[in-house]
């Protein structure tokens, strides 16, 4: 697919991302479809039916009603859904608080709220995420604010569930129906888009928490900084007996050696010489907000923090060109895919505006990136065998997902994507 035609697509229904915060100012019509027809995004380019129930009136009020301070000016009455999430892994979506206009007087406004399965995301995980956020707040990167109980915590439990609440981005939304794997709509959001990124990585360079653990919907780096791959995904069954059962009957090990253990070898030594630090995670366009509509605008704020964690600057800029710069959803249609190399140069020269690779992190980066996903991947073959029970999404994030991506990045099209990061490393070489 050419980059121009990629570029129109954008905005489309594809692949599942994860939910955020999105500003409540988006394009006209940007709810679109899903809104209209109470489907959400698929795997594929259709929309599906959604694994959880949508958010309701009833239980946003009484999850917001605990955040409220005693004392405070907000209003008593009930909340309304203003906008729900398209996006599969969780139930979110932007709430007109009491008070609003339309609502029953006082004051209000509108928040986000995100309903989490317990299998999914714990409090204790979310609080770990949220201090990562507090942190980078602190640090002068643009992100909602987390809201807070009066007791001080930011995640609270309710009818079996894990909720959060943020504020509502600020910026234009301009990628709110677009999901993982869309492509950038110009070289300008691209280039933007990997200055903020470099921009979070410093801020973020000294933040002293450890790693999360690994878990389902979590990325880690584990497997792909192991000399022996194998026994690092057993170890990992040891300690997940749920994805344990996800791959039970799969001859994983086999397809592990022979499709991913190669490419790790190659990655992983470059890897283990890095520091490691906490990144974003997840980093495309619709988790950011836009300051215009403009092909030059700028990234205004930042959102979804689900899989941050303690990884490597590199790695994180790794996921960045994985998931915006590849046509991944073609690759399951037709069995090709093609990449944007403009927009994987744009996105590293934004970067390097602000932070420049060192020549050991521009080195690895062509050997990480056909294996960034892997423990992305494994994680999610858990939640579609185990948590959602649809063994059709836990083979195809098996075979599509874990082994088709390692295997693309052979095809002559993988093999121009790095040999494009080997030729820029080449011309770094010869600028010094």
């Amino acid at each position: 697919m050419s980059t121009t035609r990629a570029r129109q697509r954008a905005g489309g229904t594809g692949r599942a991302g994860a939910d955020d915060p999105g500003s409540g100012a988006g394009l006209a019509g940007a709810a679109g479809s899903t809104e209209l027809t109470g489907l959400v995004h698929g795997m594929g380019k259709e929309l599906a039916a959604p694994d959880w129930s949508p958010l309701t009136a009833e239980e946003a009020t009484a999850v917001l009603a605990r955040y409220r301070r005693p004392g405070s000016a907000d209003a008593a009455g009930r909340a309304a859904v203003s906008w729900r999430s398209p996006r599969p892994m969780s139930a979110a979506g932007l709430i007109r608080r009491p008070g609003e206009a339309g609502g029953t007087g006082g004051t209000g406004g509108e928040v986000f709220v995100k309903r989490h399965d317990p299998r999914v995301r714990s409090a204790r995980q979310l609080t770990a995420e949220h201090a990562f956020l507090s942190y980078l707040r602190d640090h002068s990167v643009p992100i909602p604010a987390v809201w807070r109980t009066p007791a001080g915590d930011s995640a609270v439990r309710y009818g079996g569930y894990v909720y959060e609440v943020h504020d509502v981005a600020v910026g234009l939304d301009l990628y709110r129906d677009a999901v993982s794997w869309s492509p950038f709509r110009s070289l300008g959001h691209a280039r933007a888009a990997g200055a903020a990124l470099a921009r979070l990585h410093l801020a973020a360079a000294d933040f002293p928490a450890p790693a999360r653990p690994q878990a389902v919907l979590v990325s880690t780096c584990e497997v792909v900084t192991a000399d022996d791959p194998v026994a690092a995904i057993g170890a990992m069954l040891a300690r997940r007996p749920r994805l344990g059962r996800s791959l039970r009957g799969r001859s994983w090990r086999e397809d592990v050696t022979r499709q991913l253990a190669p490419l790790i070898g190659r990655a992983a030594p470059l890897l283990q010489a890095l520091p490691r630090q906490w990144g974003h995670g997840d980093w495309h366009p619709s988790n950011l907000t836009w300051t215009s509509a403009s092909a030059e605008a700028e990234a205004a704020q930042v959102v979804d923090f689900g899989l941050a964690n303690h990884t490597f600057a590199v790695h994180d800029l790794a996921t960045a060109l994985e998931r915006s710069t590849v046509g991944w959803l073609d690759l399951a249609e037709s069995g090709r895919a093609g990449a944007d190399l403009d927009a994987i140069g744009a996105l590293l020269d934004g970067y390097e505006s602000v932070r420049p690779l060192s020549p050991a992190e521009a080195t690895a980066l062509a050997e990480v990136l056909p294996v960034v996903h892997v423990e992305y991947a494994l994680s999610e073959i858990e939640y579609f065998a185990d948590v959602v029970t649809s063994p059709g999404l836990a083979d195809l994030a098996y075979e599509g997902y874990l082994l088709g991506h390692a295997r693309w990045f052979r095809s002559s099209e993988g093999r121009a994507v790095t040999g494009y990061l080997r030729g820029r490393l080449t011309g770094r070489a010869g600028r010094r």
